[in-house]
Order: C-alpha cells, then sequence, then structure tokens
C-alpha cells in the first residue's frame, strides 16, 4: 500500500469521526460528488498541514458540489 493510499484512509476515518459518521459514508458522498480522486490527489498538501485544514476544505468542496 502506497503512503498515498495509507493517508488516505487516515483522513477518511479521521474525516469520519469529526463528523461523527463512518467512513465508508464519507467514501460515499465524495463518490457520489466525484470528489474522491481530487481529495486523493490532494496528499501533499493534506499531509504537510494540521489535518483539520484538510476538514475545512472537505467540507468546503461537498458544500461547494452539493449546492449545485
Amino acid at each position: 500500500m502506497t503512503k498515498e493510499m495509507e493517508f488516505f484512509i487516515f483522513l477518511m476515518e479521521q474525516y469520519a469521526h469529526y463528523k461523527n459518521t463512518t467512513a465508508d459514508k464519507v467514501l460515499q458522498r465524495l463518490d457520489e460528488l466525484k470528489l474522491t480522486d481530487y481529495v486523493f490527489s490532494m496528499y501533499e498538501m493534506y499531509h504537510a498541514e494540521a489535518i483539520e485544514n484538510a476538514f475545512e476544505d472537505i467540507d468546503r468542496l461537498i458544500n461547494e458540489k452539493s449546492s449545485i
């Protein structure tokens, strides 16, 4: 497993905990909005900063896509 995939799994689990849900539901929502690949590709940025910043960015992405 790549370091990017390990971090993505960690991020999904932590974000799910932050949102009081499950990683499966988070991933399902990202898939529905076609955001999964984008979030995965953000490894360098998300890995280098506070995880709360990643949570805020994911929230923003979901909100923007949901309002379209």
